[in-house]
């Protein structure tokens, strides 16, 4: 799948399934191991959510998945991004390197895991949530990890 966290062991998809369908399944293809792309695109517009790595391109330095194991070779111009996005007022991480990358871009410091703080761009407010990894390999339960997450679209202003 050519889509963001495509990997069948990612809780990505399940969260928001779970907040906004009550159903942790809702974007998984039935009796298959992968996520719905056309259903998970068709949402992501209506609901006006947009989706960026923090990096253009990357060396994975011993081909794990862990933060710590990948160096950025060429960070992504977020800040482009959102003057594109001139109503977007709230952007989030999933991860350690994505917000120290994002805090590096603004000059602020990142936020805490679950936690928000506040920065003006172009003067624009923007929330900045660090949001608990979605991997398995993060000692979450999903149904905390969706606790987590609803706080950040019910903050963003979406109908849940």
């Amino acid at each position: 799948m050519e889509f963001y966290y495509p990997n069948w062991m990612n809780d990505m998809w399940r969260i928001v399934g779970q907040i906004f369908f009550n159903d942790p399944l809702h974007f998984c293809v039935p009796d298959e191991k992968r996520f719905d792309k056309d259903l998970l695109v068709g949402f992501l517009s209506e609901q006006g959510i947009a989706l960026s790595d923090t990096a253009q391109a990357v060396t994975r330095l011993k081909g794990t998945a862990a933060d710590a194991d990948l160096q950025i070779d060429v960070p992504m111009d977020i800040p482009s991004f959102l003057r594109l996005l001139p109503k977007c007022g709230t952007v989030a991480t999933t991860g350690g390197k994505a917000s120290d990358e994002l805090a590096a871009m603004f000059a602020i410091e990142a936020p805490k895991v679950g936690e928000c703080t506040l920065f003006s761009f172009e003067d624009r407010p923007i929330r900045f949530y660090r949001m608990p990894s979605t991997s398995r390999a993060y000692p979450l339960p999903l149904a905390k990890k969706a606790e987590a997450y609803r706080v950040l679209f019910e903050a963003a202003g979406f109908a849940l």
